[in-house]
This record gives C-alpha cells, sequence and structure tokens, in this order.
C-alpha cells in the first residue's frame, strides 16, 4: 500500500478545506461567511459534507481512508445510525462502510448544552476493486463532520480529469442536506446529479437555509454552471421573520449571486408538501408526546390566525416566492421559479408520508431527485 497525498485537487464539493492537526476538514462556506455567523448549528451542518467526495483514477483493487468523524448524539432522543461512505466505481455504487471510533457530540436541547468527547481516528477498508483504470469516488457522510486524516491504495492515485461536465450549485434546508437519506448519493440532490450526468456542489444546510447573505455572496463566486435555491422551510419553522422582511431578503439574495452569475440559468424553488407548516406558522418544536415514547415527529406552534400579521407559512411563501420570480423575469430571462409541490405533493403525501412530519425518508429522497433531474438537470445540463 502506498500512501496518497490529500491534495484539494482530490476533493469535490468542498468550497474550502482546512488544515487541522489531523488532516483536512472540508468545509461548504468559506472561512470569512463562517465568521459572520456564531450560530452552533450552522458551524456543525455546514461542516458536514454533504455531497463531499473524494474522485480520483486509479488501478488499485484496494483503497484504506483514515478519517476522523464527529458523530452526534441527543439527549433524550434515540440514537442516530452512524453515516455511511459509498464508494463508487465509474459511477456505480459498489462499497459501504461505516467508521467506527470518532468523536461524539452530545447535545441537549432543553438546555443547549453541548459536550465534545473526543475519540480515535477510523480505517475504512475498500477492497476487490476492479483491476482496471477506472474512477473512484468515495462520497462522505453527509450528515458526520469528517477530517480525512490518510489516503491509502495499492496503485497510483491522480485526480480525475475535467470531462467538461455541468457544473450545478444547489442551496437548501436540511432536505436538501439530506436529513433521513439512506446514503451521501440517495440524498436527493446526489441522486439528481447522478441522473443527469452532471456535478453537484450542494450547500443544504440543515435547519439554515435562511436567506444569510454571505450564503448568497458565496455562491455569488462559486464557478457554477447553472444554480437552484429551494426557500421557504426554515424560516417558517425557525418563525425568523414576517412577510414585510422576507420578499425584500429574497430580492437581495437573488440579486448578490447575480452580481456573480449574471446569465447563469437560476431556479427558485418552493418548499416540498409538509401539513404542519402549510397554513400553520412556526416555530416548530419536537413533539414531547413521541418523545415520550421513544420516537420522534415535529409540531407547529404558530396560529394560524397570525398570518393576518405577517407571520410566514409554506402557502404564504410558495405564493410570494412565484410573484417575486414573475416580477422580476422581464429583466432576467435566465430565471425561472418551481413549485415544490411538484416534487412532493399531497398525492406523495398520501403514500410516503414524511415520518417526522418534517423530513423526508429514503425512499421519499429518490422521487424528488428523480423528479428534480426530469423537470430541471436534464432539460438544462
Amino acid at each position: 500500500m502506498q500512501t496518497a497525498p490529500l491534495t484539494p485537487a482530490l476533493v469535490r464539493g468542498a468550497l474550502e478545506l482546512e488544515h487541522t492537526e489531523h488532516g483536512l476538514l472540508p468545509h461548504r462556506l468559506p472561512a470569512r461567511a463562517r465568521a459572520q455567523c456564531a450560530d452552533p448549528q450552522l458551524a456543525m451542518v455546514e461542516s458536514q459534507p454533504s455531497g463531499v467526495r473524494l474522485a480520483f483514477r486509479t488501478r488499485a483493487t484496494t483503497v484504506e481512508l483514515d478519517t476522523l468523524p464527529t458523530k452526534r448524539s441527543y439527549v433524550g432522543v434515540p440514537p442516530r445510525p452512524d453515516g455511511l461512505y459509498d464508494l463508487l466505481v465509474d459511477g456505480i455504487l459498489t462499497h459501504q462502510a461505516v467508521a467506527a471510533g470518532g468523536n461524539t457530540l452530545i447535545v441537549d436541547m432543553a438546555t443547549g448544552s453541548t459536550e465534545h468527547r473526543p475519540g480515535p481516528v477510523a480505517t475504512l477498508l475498500f477492497s476487490g476493486l476492479p483491476a482496471r483504470d477506472k474512477d473512484v469516488e468515495i462520497w462522505l457522510p453527509h450528515n458526520e463532520t469528517t477530517e480525512l486524516v490518510a489516503l491509502r491504495a495499492d496503485a497510483p492515485v491522480e485526480p480525475l480529469p475535467d470531462r467538461g461536465r455541468t457544473v450545478w450549485l444547489h442551496h437548501g434546508s436540511s432536505i436538501s442536506h439530506g436529513s433521513d437519506a439512506a446514503s451521501p448519493t440517495g440524498i436527493w440532490p446526489a441522486r439528481a446529479a447522478t441522473l443527469a450526468g452532471v456535478e453537484l456542489i450542494n450547500l443544504g444546510f440543515g435547519g439554515s437555509a435562511l436567506l444569510d447573505p454571505f450564503t448568497a455572496r458565496a455562491m455569488r463566486d462559486t464557478p457554477a454552471d447553472m444554480i437552484s435555491v429551494k426557500i421557504g422551510i426554515n424560516l417558517v419553522n425557525l418563525d425568523l421573520m414576517r412577510l414585510r422582511a422576507f420578499t425584500p431578503a429574497v430580492h437581495g439574495f437573488l440579486d448578490t449571486i447575480r452580481d456573480g452569475h449574471p446569465d447563469t440559468p437560476l431556479l427558485v424553488v418552493s418548499p416540498i408538501l409538509c401539513p404542519i407548516h402549510e397554513d400553520t406558522p412556526g416555530p416548530g418544536a419536537f413533539d414531547p408526546e413521541a418523545l415520550r415514547t421513544g420516537g420522534l415527529k415535529f409540531q407547529a406552534l404558530g396560529d394560524p390566525a397570525e398570518r393576518a400579521a405577517g407571520k410566514l407559512t409554506l402557502t404564504v411563501i410558495r405564493e410570494e416566492l412565484s410573484r417575486i420570480v414573475e416580477q422580476r423575469a422581464p429583466e432576467d430571462p435566465n430565471l425561472h421559479y418551481l413549485n415544490g409541490l411538484d416534487l412532493y405533493g399531497e398525492q406523495d403525501w398520501a403514500e410516503l408520508p414524511l415520518p417526522d412530519d418534517l423530513h423526508p425518508d429514503a425512499a421519499t429522497h429518490r422521487l424528488i431527485g428523480d423528479r428534480f433531474a426530469e423537470l430541471v438537470l436534464k432539460a438544462r445540463s
């Protein structure tokens, strides 16, 4: 086995790589953006490498990857499954592995306190790969902060060549981040990108799709051939703003992206169906009855009557996003709108309900990814 240097040329889907005492930590927001927000939720999710993968060409039949994951544990909530690593050979999923060990971040949602327990570096072994030149991708867990420590193989490793694939830059909430998808290539943006043969940069941030100006600037400065922004659910379930603030914030977010991508196809996507927030404002919260029985569900705590005072619901947001795009379209012919209900709507809820009333499961991620690929990516890539 020979060590392959972990260089930026081997890492795709990250906006920045931080050198740590262990190796490389992929970030999905640059340092300047991270410095402008002290929210621990954002710090956690942007460092979770959703859509980030090692990509290289090799004849190796055995590959080893050392990583230091940080796993989450929530007090009083059922344990979360360990994150998966997906290995693809020439675009086909052939191996999956779990990193044993690593750090643990224990979160007490009742008090907001956290405890960090250090753990050992983990080694993942992928063997039995075909003995020929091939493209290999190792997709990192979408839900575990992952430091890259070392890469070894029994043959030389080279970065994948640029094959001129369309680069798709996407921003969204935990649903785009991956929520309850089965594995990193099973999150809906990854599935859509695979089906359409495009290169994904995923800026889906759990609980953090909040029209933050620093996210818009990061997107402005990231090269891309097509861009999508999925807006809505976090603004409702965090009860972050009223309609008066929402409309100019959307305009400002789009204006900033357009500063760096004046003619790039830009798609505004409204929320998928979420019955608890369709007509009931936030905030959202864990359902205490479900927690007492060992389950996990969410509930909406707002009052539908508060919509008259400008409180946001998903229905309000869909109507306003459609109006904003229509208003801007005469001066921006490359701006488009997609109703999230076309990705997951009432009929889909009847067949594939959201298990916790907020996040899609693995089957629903596949459904959304399939539809987005057909409705959007294949038509534009």
